[in-house]
Parts: C-alpha cells; sequence; structure tokens
C-alpha cells in the first residue's frame, strides 16, 4: 500500500488480508455456493463487521465511469457546487468542514455528494413526509452526466447488496428473501466522497478524513480507489489496515443491522485517513432498507426478555444521526 508513515494518533497495524476476510461470489448463484458463502458472511460479520468480496459481476467500465464522475464533480468550481449545498434531507454536495462526528477532535477533512433512491417531489413517501425521502438534487447544468453514470453504477451495487443481504439472512436462519419486502423502495443512500492528502494542520489538529465512527444502517458496500487509508477497529480494540484490493467492494455492518439482530452481528468501527500523498475517491452505498421498516429484534426470533432494543423505525433513526454529525442541520 502506498503512503507515508501515520501520525500517532492514526497508527494502526498493516495485517495480512485473510484477517480481513475475502470472500468470492463467483459460486454464489449455486445452492453448495451460497451456502458456502452465507456461512462466510456470517463468520466475517461476528468477527470483524467487515469483509471484502470479489467476483461481483459488476463490469469494470462502470465502475469506472462512477470514478471519472466522481473526480470530475469535486473538480467543479465551489461557486458550482454550491448550487445544489446539503440540504436537511441530506441530498446535494457538503463542503469540507460540514461534517462533525460524534467524539471527533475536530471535523473532517473530506468533501462529500449525496444522493438517494430516485423519486419525484410527488413520490407518495415524500408528500407523506417520510424521513430521508427526498428528491436528489443534481447538478445539471454542471454536470449533466453525473445522473446517468451514478444511477447506472448505483443500481447494480444496491442489486448485488440484495443478493448480499440474501446470504446474511439464511446465515442468520431465515429464508433468502427476509429482507425483500424492506428493499423493494430502500434509502440506499449514495457517496461520492473525496478526501484531499492529510497536511501538517491536519495532523496538528489530529484531524481525520473521516473520524472513528460505525455506520449507521444495515449494510455498506463501499468502492474504494487505490490510496489506501481505511483502518478498522478490531475486536481487540487495535486499529488495522483495510487496504484496497483492486476490483473488490468492502462490505461492512452497519448499527441497524447490529441492532435488528440484537447485538449478533458487529458494527464496527473505523476511520479513514488519507497519507497517500495524492487525492483520494471512493463511492460508499449505504444499502438500508425502506424508511418505514421497523427494526426489531424480535424479526428473528429474540424474546421479549431478551431483546436488547425497543422497535425503531429505519428513517427515524438515520436522521436522528445525521442531526448530530452534520452541520447543515445546526443552521
Amino acid at each position: 500500500m502506498s503512503g507515508k508513515a501515520k501520525p500517532d494518533y492514526a497508527k494502526a497495524i498493516a495485517v495480512d488480508f485473510d484477517t480481513i476476510p475475502i470472500i468470492d461470489l463467483t459460486d454464489i448463484h449455486t445452492p453448495q455456493g451460497f451456502a458456502l458463502i452465507a456461512g462466510e458472511m456470517m463468520t466475517a460479520t461476528q468477527q470483524s463487521g467487515f469483509f471484502y468480496i470479489t467476483n461481483h459481476c459488476i463490469d469494470r467500465a462502470v465502475i469506472e465511469k462512477a470514478f471519472a464522475a466522481s473526480r470530475t464533480f469535486f473538480k467543479l468550481p465551489q461557486a458550482d457546487k454550491a448550487t445544489i449545498s446539503v440540504n436537511h434531507q441530506q441530498r446535494g454536495w457538503m463542503a469540507q468542514g460540514m461534517t462533525n462526528l460524534e467524539g471527533a477532535k475536530t471535523h473532517d477533512a473530506k468533501e462529500v455528494f449525496f444522493w438517494g433512491w430516485d423519486v419525484a417531489a410527488n413520490d407518495p413517501d415524500v408528500v407523506a413526509g417520510l424521513p430521508m425521502v427526498a428528491p436528489n438534487q443534481w447538478p445539471e447544468d454542471v454536470a449533466p452526466d453525473l445522473k446517468s453514470d451514478l444511477l447506472t453504477y448505483y443500481t447494480q451495487v444496491v442489486a448485488l447488496s440484495r443478493l448480499v443481504l440474501s446470504a446474511l439472512a439464511v446465515g442468520l436462519g431465515q429464508k433468502a428473501d427476509f429482507f425483500d419486502t424492506a428493499y423493494e423502495k430502500p434509502l440506499a443512500r449514495g457517496q461520492l466522497v473525496y478526501y484531499p492528502t492529510s497536511t501538517q494542520q491536519d495532523e496538528k489538529e489530529q484531524r481525520f478524513g473521516a473520524a472513528t465512527h460505525s455506520d449507521f444502517g444495515v449494510l455498506t458496500m463501499l468502492l474504494q480507489d487505490m490510496q489506501g487509508g481505511l483502518q478498522v477497529q478490531n475486536l481487540a480494540g487495535n486499529w488495522i489496515e483495510a487496504p484496497p484490493i483492486k476490483g473488490s467492494f468492502v462490505c461492512n455492518i452497519g448499527d441497524l443491522l447490529e441492532r435488528w439482530t440484537n447485538n449478533r452481528l458487529v458494527s464496527t468501527k473505523h476511520r479513514v485517513l488519507n497519507k497517500s500523498g495524492a487525492d483520494r475517491y471512493s463511492i460508499p452505498i449505504f444499502c438500508d432498507p425502506a424508511s418505514q421498516t421497523i427494526i426489531d429484534p424480535r424479526d428473528f426470533g429474540i424474546s421479549d426478555a431478551d431483546a436488547l432494543f425497543e422497535p425503531i423505525a429505519a428513517g427515524a433513526y438515520i436522521a436522528s444521526k445525521n442531526t448530530r454529525n452534520f452541520s447543515q442541520y445546526k443552521k
């Protein structure tokens, strides 16, 4: 992995790839392969909360086009990006300095473009005011191809996430279609993320590209470039590097799935520090269910006495986390 030495506040151990498992999806469409992969995913999500997937069948050209669209967008003048400044439904462009993750010493260095399931202003869920359901803001005047390039990629990743979730469902003792209803019209929040290389001032203020956090939702499907910088906290509390593997996705469990499974699966803390000396880009899709989906451990056969969490709606939970972590809600 390329990059300069990490400063003391961001030390992490370089480890073999099998510390964060690599799961090959080649045989997932065969009964035997599906069962084997479901078991591998369960082991990974219980032990580290993170795993790589390879041979996922998303075309390399689609991936490269999404990355190219990201680089083009972030190179636009700030005034052009500001025409779609992020709103309270977490759609649009967020400038550097607007992410203040809970517990962090300072704001993140990253810059983000947010979008989600593409709905119209008159969509019944928008009209009903469901949390986190809103029309996207597309910069069509200054980046006319961004929408089509991203939605092609996004649609394929959401389909892949449904396949991953079906394997996790079986690993959890449910039928493969357990999550299907909740994902007919998912939130599936997307981000383009730009991480400038860390500066001496960032190090002085102990600033990360993305400070220590766990993801808010159910399942994250992350595409990262080859610059490195992702670090994951293992069960022993040590920080380890999650180096990029060309053509792979990094998958991790979020808070809602940890909650849904009554802590059976692990929502792992992670962070990003870009010391590569070059710009870093990533594209996470937070594959969360429909806003009104009730997250309840009892769905997995947990008794009332053993349930660690009360039921909560997915959209309301994510919206509440956003208000505590992003500065546009404080204006």
